[in-house]
């Protein structure tokens, strides 16, 4: 090997393999991971915090009344969750206990909140899926015809659909659209997920239109699917008009582009220019809103799943509500919370993986 010497500096080192670095997707899903636990932590801050705060006797709301006047059965519950010890020692006790998916016990279910969360979540979870896929696929549909129609009918449309979206109240659309579609027309179910004739698939994922696809079972299916449709559109619809006005002011800011009248000068049909450089450059903020609609939805099934007798997490916070569940409701904002922040990571992985424009440093 040739040294360096400042005698001779005609005779240099060679130089060392330059070191691998990590791609910009990977470095900045890192980074945002390590984000996401950051702000994890400060939610189970905000959760133990909470705890606290509520003036709710934890001992009698989770062991009832008559276990709350055993003075040794209460010592034992608050020795078991460490809650009489100081409040840091307390916190500290909380998050290894959530560590180990220890959330409490509910006090309406007499079942472990993690089990309830597990039985009750699929059921949302697949409601707000369904809602999420329509307002995509109706929303940007409906943004990008009246961006590539502007001022003209469909465009005037479109503005109507979002202005009777975000100013509906869903509580209300819920109760119309069932009389109107179920009492009056028998279309579709209004309550429920599945019909009582039929037998619910084992359960796989929870989600009954995918445990009865892989059953076999297309009735149930068909029964399942058409039991989404009213909640999940009248959930939607509020969102519905948020990605109409987004989509097509996102589409109109990229109709200007160079690059957009290049590829028409190029003679590629419109639906090519669209769905190749139009909608792929307006995808950054569709997306986004898009995940923080999800959330929202997420957040937001309570009336919902009243009104359509839907058995998910919104029916289950509730009745946790009414009768003063603490564990059962720090359970539910803990899940929703996650949900909320991971949902923004893969948002924002997906903005970054879709729009070339984006620089990391």
């Amino acid at each position: 090997m040739v040294i360096d010497s400042p005698a001779n500096p005609e005779v240099r080192a060679e130089p060392s393999a330059p070191a691998r670095r990590r791609h910009p997707l990977v470095r900045y899903a890192l980074r945002r991971l390590g984000l996401t636990a950051i702000l994890a932590v400060g939610i189970t801050v905000v959760s133990f915090l909470l705890t606290t705060v509520v003036p709710i006797n934890a001992a009698a709301a989770n062991l009832g009344d008559r276990a709350a006047s055993d003075p040794a059965v209460v010592a034992a519950y608050e020795a078991r969750y460490g809650l009489d010890r100081p409040p840091v020692i307390q916190y500290f006790i909380y998050l290894k206990n959530l560590l180990h998916g220890d959330l409490g016990m509910s006090q309406q279910t007499h079942r472990p909140v993690v089990e309830d969360l597990g039985a009750y979540a699929p059921a949302t979870l697949e409601l707000v899926m369904a809602a999420v896929l329509f307002v995509v696929v109706v929303g940007v549909a409906l943004g990008t015809w009246a961006a590539l129609r502007r001022n003209r009918f469909p465009d005037q449309l479109a503005r109507i659909i979002a202005m009777l979206g975000v100013s509906t109240p869903i509580f209300w659309l819920g109760l119309v659209a069932s009389f109107v579609f179920f009492a009056k027309l028998g279309w579709l179910p209004s309550g429920g997920r599945l019909d009582s004739t039929f037998i619910a698939p084992p359960k796989i994922t929870g989600f009954l239109t995918i445990d009865s696809l892989l059953a076999g079972d297309l009735p149930a299916f068909i029964s399942a699917a058409s039991h989404l449709v009213l909640p999940s559109v009248v959930l939607g619809v509020y969102t519905l008009g948020l990605i109409i006005r987004f989509t097509r002011t996102s589409v109109l800011e990229v109709l200007g582009q160079d690059y957009v009248r290049a590829a028409e000068a190029k003679g590629l049909s419109g639906t090519e220019t669209t769905f190749r450089y139009i909608l792929r450059a307006a995808a950054g903020p569709i997306i986004t809103v898009t995940g923080v609609a999800f959330g929202t939805l997420l957040a937001g099934t309570v009336l919902i799943e009243t009104v359509f007798n839907w058995p998910g997490l919104g029916q289950y916070a509730y009745h946790a509500a009414t009768a003063g569940d603490l564990s059962a409701i720090m359970g539910v904002s803990l899940f929703v919370s996650l949900s909320y922040i991971l949902i923004n990571l893969v948002v924002d992985l997906l903005y970054m993986a879709l729009d070339p424009r984006v620089r990391l440093t």
